[in-house]
């Protein structure tokens, strides 16, 4: 009987990296796929690897291809995921449908994490964790992300919740579900593109290394599920959330109108929200997985060299 290791495809570098202890940052394809227009996806994805590298750490981007999960892809996979029409967005439900078919598939936070976990990679960067959606209280919406959060051990490296979200009641789950929340270098918990979102961040760390510390006293304790670090965005490319706001209600109104909701949500939103603020929200958002980037490799760092 086939075990979860017979679907996994890591990469030989990766393999290595792994073998020798040495400090891997997991990184998303749902953003290359699904998040960003053509070419600016692609070239967008390989500055995010050449980011972690510069900082000390592999980059790990994961993805679907061909029935197996891969850690660690080659530019000719990176350029077909940003430029081919038919990638699923996959979260944990799609998983098995996805790989049965052999179709192409770009991992959201929760899938994402979850493989990373299986290949033994701890630390994962992205741009914005899905969370509760407004309104959650009528439609039941709330992202996989959160319930993968609450149980599987992989550090997760945000600018925060992303700001079409209720970002309070966000809050709200992962204090249920035991999920430390640190915003690092600031006391406000930040909102994706906004560096404030009007609420106080749990807590505050200002040190990769302590960072790095606290994952492994957590997971040293028994103590399962992830950490969320979130990093606001640079202040030269910030949208202030007053200005956002109206941007994000908007954008909420003409997917209600047009019926748009469930996986096709979020992309609608973030693809809406850029033509309305004239790409000001898109280059927030490359600067912020950059900047993530950067981090998590230092945190990768830190967490391998203790």
């Amino acid at each position: 009987m086939m075990n979860t290791t017979d679907y996994l495809n890591i990469h030989p570098e990766i393999k290595d990296a792994l073998a020798d202890g040495k400090p891997i940052v997991a990184l998303e394809s749902t953003i290359i796929a699904h998040g960003m227009p053509y070419p600016l996806n692609i070239q967008t994805a390989m500055e995010v690897e050449t980011i972690v590298r510069e900082n000390g750490a592999i980059p790990a981007t994961i993805a679907i291809l061909n029935g197996k999960l891969c850690v660690g892809l080659n530019k000719a996979q990176l350029e077909m995921l940003g430029n081919t029409a038919n990638v699923w967005k996959v979260s944990l439900r799609d998983m098995p449908y996805v790989i049965s078919k052999k179709f192409p598939g770009a991992t959201t936070v929760a899938a994402t994490m979850r493989i990373a976990s299986m290949a033994g990679i701890r630390i994962f960067v992205t741009g914005g964790i899905g969370g509760v959606h407004r309104g959650a209280e009528k439609t039941m919406d709330i992202s996989a992300d959160l319930f993968e959060m609450a149980q599987t051990d992989v550090a997760v490296i945000s600018a925060g919740v992303k700001s079409i979200l209720d970002i309070g009641l966000t809050l709200e789950y992962l204090e249920t579900e035991g999920v430390p929340v640190i915003t690092f270098g600031q006391d406000d918990f930040p909102a994706f593109y906004s560096r404030s979102s009007g609420f106080s961040s749990p807590l505050r760390m200002d040190d990769p290394v302590d960072i790095a510390a606290l994952l492994r006293t957590k997971w040293q304790m028994g103590l399962h599920g992830s950490v969320l670090i979130a990093n606001p965005v640079p202040v030269s490319m910030e949208v202030p959330l007053p200005k956002m706001e109206v941007f994000i209600r908007e954008a909420l109104s003409d997917a209600a109108k047009a019926g748009i909701d469930g996986k096709r949500l979020t992309p609608f939103l973030l693809k809406t929200i850029a033509d309305k603020t004239g790409g000001e929200s898109l280059a927030a958002n490359i600067a912020l997985v950059k900047n993530n980037a950067a981090l998590g490799a230092q945190i990768a760092c830190g967490f391998v060299g203790h």
